[in-house]
């Protein structure tokens, strides 16, 4: 939740000096910090009558008001003096239907009560009152709720204050002169009477807010479906109606603005455009995005699609943003948009930020990319700020020369830092910590972050944390890029007897022109020669990238062979896994001419290179590159894609040089030449991008079953062999990044299982991969090789990347992968990874089996399995958490007992926080785990 103005803090927002009025509420709140009687609450007289008339007069004097406290003032301010007018009125309606309630009483008999009702002075119950009443929090109006879930929770106040009136009344003297029958009937007459009344009087006072305040009108507007827009252009006029563009600047300020208008420009910014079509601008090609949003807490899963299925979807999500940006919660905590790679996450900053440069606002948009990824937040905002204006400009001075403009930064790719072998799981909280302390010094900032939707689980949420998930285009937005795009291109294209991408084309392929780049990709790919308007059937997304990719290459070379355009897209690849290797987007010139000829120029290191060929120019003065500190393609699926790419080059590279060598006899007995394969699978573990895998397994479709066959063979064979280090190698120049030797081994063995498993077209066992009676000691060995040598990233990557089921058959023990049925390796895989007997596994069957089926073996045996689990196998998964949720939250649970099972998980710093927010979503008590790491005295 975010913090709201109480009425008491209203008050003070809004300047008030009613004498009376703020007597008594400095008496309570007083009375609530130090006790009645240090408060001097004797001198204060209990008087509900005249509370009601000044808290009414008030009421109405801040709504006639409203243009007055709106004017002359900064963003922030203005926003506060909305949320304390909206918290006068709540109070000031129930106050005004209290008033006029039939009850059997009256104001006047309450304040005429004994001095001394049930023990306790009257005006100490008075005092408490005022404070139930008036010091609490209000609910105030947020973009991403309807008015009517607005007024539900202030019919839930005003229903609270019901209740501190009956328990108020129940304890005067007044209550015993009542007759029975009033006694009885007075809780439900407080309940339904004053707040059905006082909602409306709200409603009316609401009203006049709206009619007064563009932002209540904002609000009101996000459940309307406006027509379609393109470039957020209704962002741009409802903040003209919230205050006129700035004007005035001074030059630092002016130059940020400047840079942040990218409307102009093309709606993709690459190194060399194709030449027979015109890209939209980004003002015009740009459609305004469909959002749904759902607030954030430690047990939501916003990274699982169907969860998001379930929240809201936003009919204006332009209203949403600009009313978000004038809300409370904007300065509390920031707001992340989630969407698929090619959603448009990148283009919705980059044109929020246009539009926020002629506004009130001062938009500073920060590629994470492209900064230091360990660094602080601000750190972070300056190397950004660095970069947009040429010199250094510490944002502390950017802020105040921006004259009371209040500040939005836009964090952009937070799952690079997820994803880039950095831990920053933590990191949303580091940026509220941020706006904390910038809300302290006076400098309230907006934050905004983008990220890709699949590394939401490896978030922790802060607080009072809304998320946007940017929805795919429907129907009718497919139809409208389309005619942007035929407006744009169709005389162009005339030219070579071609068309436009008409819809109906571009909707068979589904789901591929629903996301925005991808659309762009197809009319793109359509554009050279109307491929797409020829052949009816769905395109994949790795065939359309590689089409793509072929087609500019070979008009770019003007007509290239097949082998020249191989040779181009190798060299691609290369770039592309020296960044995946990296843990890094964006590459440097000196990086790219050190790698690619070490695997581009034939992997021999012999010192007659081609020094004079500028490599990085020659690979990156490509279409599918833009330069950041460096370079970076277009878009990151390019890159996974690349690297898929080259995986199965290299693979079949190794299906040619087998086939080659057919059956002379030293042929036979020598070894497979798996170099090039090596080189390319060994520097870091393919799972670690998803979309990686999923290309891989889209490549390996359209490759024979023959060939398949073939190469699930081989690679079995290096599989066997893969931890004995080759004395002589092709291709060692290209070192992106350097690893010892059992880390390059653990990726190249991980990745030989994996193609293994996606190139076959059945489930594979271990015992055909590591044949003889201990191959499930000799696959656990390798698994724990994988888990201590890949990193967090790579090990999350092949757990949920590789399938796996234990099985037992004829009293034999197997695994089996590939198979779909066990899920991702996660759980399963411990059973085996990590198992040092069968007795062991069997126990974690037992677990397992007993939770997957809903039946529970007895308490104290579910405990001593989950004992020995622990201590002797050193098993950690999601299973075993939720487990101990399950026999936390078990009626009669021993908790003592339990305890030590819970600081045994918690041991290891490495994992602990995600271990922690596991044992959170599991149902153990927050408040129990800060226990124990206290107790224990841990970091």
């Amino acid at each position: 939740m975010i913090e709201t103005p109480s009425y008491a803090d209203a008050l003070r927002i809004l300047g008030c000096k009613t004498g009376r009025l703020v007597k008594v509420i400095g008496f309570a709140s007083a009375a609530a910090r130090t006790g009645w009687a240090l408060a001097g609450g004797a001198q204060l007289a209990p008087g509900l009558a005249d509370l009601r008339e000044e808290i009414v007069r008030y009421g109405e004097d801040v709504v006639s008001r409203m243009p007055e406290l709106r004017s002359g003032v900064d963003r922030r301010t203005r926003t506060q003096r909305l949320a304390a007018a909206h918290a006068v009125i709540v109070v000031s309606a129930y106050f005004e239907a209290f008033g006029e309630a039939k009850l059997p009483f009256t104001l006047d008999q309450l304040d005429r009560a004994g001095k001394i009702s049930r023990g306790v002075p009257t005006p100490e119950r008075f005092a408490r009152l005022v404070a139930e009443l008036l010091l609490e929090r209000l609910p105030t109006p947020e973009p991403h709720l309807p008015y009517a879930e607005t007024r539900l929770e202030v019919e839930r106040a005003y229903l609270r204050m019901s209740e501190a009136m009956a328990g108020y009344v129940g304890a005067l003297s007044v209550w015993d002169d009542l007759p029975v029958d009033d006694r009885f009937l007075l809780p439900r007459l407080l309940a339904e009477g004053p707040p059905a009344h006082a909602l409306r009087i709200y409603d009316e006072d609401y009203r006049s807010l709206t009619l007064d305040s563009h932002e209540f009108g904002v609000r009101s507007l996000v459940t309307e479906k406006p027509a379609p827009a393109t470039a957020l252009s209704r962002v741009a006029w409802l903040l003209a109606e919230l205050a006129p563009p700035r004007v005035g600047d001074g030059p630092v300020v002016h130059r940020a603005r400047m840079a942040a208008n990218a409307l102009d420009r093309p709606l993709l910014i690459a190194g060399k455009p194709p030449e027979d079509v015109s890209l939209p601008l980004l003002g015009e090609g740009y459609l305004s995005p469909r959002f749904r949003v759902a607030e954030l807490t430690r047990e939501a899963m916003p990274a699982q699609r169907s969860w998001w299925a379930g929240r809201r979807l936003l009919p204006d999500g332009e209203a949403f943003l600009v009313g978000h940006l004038t809300s409370l919660r904007a300065a509390q905590a920031p707001l992340l948009v989630l969407g698929e790679p090619g959603s448009g996450k990148t283009k919705l900053a980059e044109v929020l930020a246009a539009r926020l440069a002629r506004s009130e606002f001062l938009p500073i948009r920060v590629e994470l990319r492209g900064v230091a990824a360990r660094a602080g937040v601000t750190e972070q905002i300056e190397q950004a700020i660095a970069e947009m204006l040429g010199e250094e400009v510490s944002y502390a001075d950017l802020v105040a020369a921006g004259g009371g403009a209040m500040p939005v930064v836009l964090l952009d790719g937070f799952d690079e830092l997820v994803q880039g072998g950095i831990n920053r799981y933590d990191y949303l909280e580091d940026v509220q910590d941020f706006q904390r302390r910038e809300a302290d010094l006076g400098r309230p900032v907006a934050v905004i972050v983008t990220s890709r939707t699949v590394v939401a689980d490896r978030i922790r949420f802060p607080e009072g944390l809304l998320a946007l998930e940017l929805q795919p285009f429907d129907d009718e937005q497919v139809r409208q890029w389309l005619d942007i795009w035929d407006q744009a291109n169709r005389a162009l294209l005339a030219r070579r007897d071609l068309k436009p991408l008409p819809a109906e084309a571009a909707l068979v392929h589904g789901e591929m022109a629903r996301q925005p780049l991808l659309l762009l990709l197809l009319a793109l790919y359509d554009a050279g020669g109307n491929a797409l308007q020829r052949d009816h059937g769905p395109l994949g997304r790795a065939r359309l990238y590689e089409v793509l990719l072929r087609d500019y290459t070979e008009r770019e070379t003007g007509g290239a062979r097949r082998v020249m355009i191989d040779q181009e897209l190798v060299m691609l690849g290369a770039v592309a896994l020296s960044m995946l290797a990296g843990g890094r987007q964006v590459i440097t010139d000196e990086a790219l001419n050190r790698n690619l000829p070490a695997l581009c120029h034939g992997g021999e290191d012999d010192g007659e290179q081609d020094t004079q060929i500028d490599w990085a120019r020659r690979a990156t003065e490509r279409f599918f590159f833009v330069r950041r500190n460096g370079h970076a393609f277009l878009h990151a699926t390019f890159g996974e894609f690349l690297v898929a790419w080259l995986a199965m080059y290299a693979l079949r590279d190794l299906d040619r040089r087998r086939r080659l060598a057919g059956d002379e006899p030293l042929a036979i007995v020598q070894s497979v030449d798996d170099d090039l394969l090596y080189a390319v699978t060994s520097h870091s573990c393919l799972a670690e991008r998803g979309p990686t895998i999923g290309f891989v397994m889209e490549l390996l479709d359209e490759v024979p079953g023959a060939v398949r066959a073939r190469c699930v063979t081989l690679l079995t064979g290096l599989l066997r062999r893969s931890l004995y280090e080759r004395p002589r190698r092709h291709f060692i120049g290209f070192q992106p990044v350097r690893h010892p030797t059992t880390r390059r081994l653990a990726a190249y063995s991980a990745n030989l299982a994996l193609l293994i498993v996606a190139a076959s077209e059945q489930p594979v066992t271990v015992s055909s991969l590591l044949p003889g009676p201990d191959h499930l000691e000799r696959w656990a060995a390798l698994t724990h090789l994988w888990k201590g040598q890949l990193g967090l990233e790579g090990w999350t990557g092949l757990v949920t990347a590789l399938s796996a089921q234990r099985v037992v058959e004829g009293g034999k023990e197997d695994v089996i992968l590939g198979s779909g049925e066990g899920g991702a390796m996660g759980d399963v895989v411990v059973a085996v990874a990590t198992g040092h007997s069968p007795r062991h596994r069997r126990l974690l069957d037992l677990l397992l089996g007993a939770l997957g089926e809903g039946r529970a073996p007895a308490y104290r045996d579910r405990v001593a399995i989950l004992e020995e689990l622990v201590r002797t196998v050193a098993v950690r998964s999601p299973a075993m958490h939720r487990a101990l949720g399950a026999l936390w939250n078990e009626e009669g649970a021993d908790h003592a007992g339990l305890r030590p099972l819970l600081l045994a998980l918690l041991a290891d710093p490495t994992d602990r926080m995600a271990t922690w927010d596991q044992l959170v979503k599991s149902g153990i008590p927050e408040t129990v785990l800060w226990e124990i790491k206290e107790s224990q005295g841990a970091d």
